[in-house]
């Protein structure tokens, strides 16, 4: 999703923060996406015509302003790691400046708000699988500013939360939602990150006993191997909760504007695909179990069905 560069980051040595190998670290990250809707509360906030085009759930705001004065950059799937990292990610994605990581986070504060209320029940259900299961070691992949940290506040005493995302501005959003949902400061952990290629994962094997990611794989670069890097990363029985926006069914008008608009939504929204069969990948990804169920959202526009379930190493 973004790229940059910083010194490493400094992580806390209690015994579940000491699992966390930082592999990479990214100042100055950005993303380059925009959103071609008229505005933060049209189609994607459910408040707008069903014509306007809605970029991925975690990407929705603002796209006038940011096309005037950010460049487009088409992702490139085809990057992997090298001797020399550092030049791979300014390859993929050449720094943002800070304004606009500062700027993008804000948005996403901000814009996210009534796909967070219509989303809430489904997200409860998952979550609440963390509290029977009595998780004590959870990683949050693509964490952003922290909607989900509110369904943490029943985890079990002594249970801590780590959450990885390129941009370092959404820290300050990510650990007031933590402060707002109980989590005590020693118990969440945000890793300033790179994760487009979530291969890399800076989590030891089988050190987690939940893996959680919310609209992520829609953008990461090969979504098998990141399905094979969470279960490196998740103990023997250890769950994988997720939400992730799905293509339509084949037949679908919906599926047909899907394919229209999906190479134009990868540039504009980051590399994010409108047409990945992702809860096919899962259900195929060697889990010991899945299960999975699909719903419509109203304010998802666009980036409909969604495909909500675990999965079980």
């Amino acid at each position: 999703m973004f790229v940059g560069i910083s010194s490493p980051t400094q992580i806390t040595s209690t015994p579940f923060f000491s699992n966390i190998k930082i592999k990479l670290n990214l100042n100055n990250s950005h993303q380059s996406i925009q959103n071609l809707a008229k505005s933060p509360s049209s189609s994607c906030t459910g408040g707008g015509s069903n014509n306007n085009i809605c970029l991925c759930g975690r990407r929705p705001f603002l796209a006038t302003i940011s096309t005037a004065l950010i460049p487009l950059h088409q992702s490139n799937a085809s990057d992997s790691f090298s001797d020399d990292p550092i030049a791979v990610l300014n390859r993929v994605h050449p720094p943002r400046p800070d304004w606009y990581e500062e700027f993008y986070a804000v948005a996403m504060d901000a814009s996210m708000k009534s796909y967070e209320d219509e989303i809430a029940g489904y997200k409860s259900e998952l979550f609440a699988n963390l509290t029977t299961g009595k998780a004590a070691k959870i990683l949050e992949i693509g964490i952003g500013t922290g909607p989900n940290l509110k369904y943490y506040s029943n985890l079990a005493s002594g249970a801590s939360v780590v959450g990885v995302d390129p941009n370092r501005k959404m820290e300050k959003y990510a650990q007031a939602a933590a402060q707002a949902s109980g989590l005590p400061p020693t118990k969440f952990q945000f890793i300033h990150a790179f994760m487009q290629v979530a291969e890399a994962l800076p989590v030891s094997d089988a050190s987690m006993d939940a893996v959680v990611g919310t609209l992520v794989l829609c953008s990461v670069k090969d979504v098998n191997k990141t399905l094979q890097e969470v279960k490196r990363v998740l103990k023997p029985g250890g769950i994988y909760i997720f939400v992730e926006h799905v293509a339509a069914e084949d037949g679908t008008f919906l599926k047909v504007i899907q394919r229209a608009l999906d190479p134009l939504q990868q540039v504009v929204a980051d590399g994010c695909h409108l047409t990945r069969e992702t809860g096919d990948s899962i259900s195929a990804a060697g889990f010991s179990s899945t299960d999975i169920k699909k719903v419509f959202l109203s304010s998802a526009s666009l980036i409909n069905p969604h495909a909500y379930g675990i999965a079980y190493k």
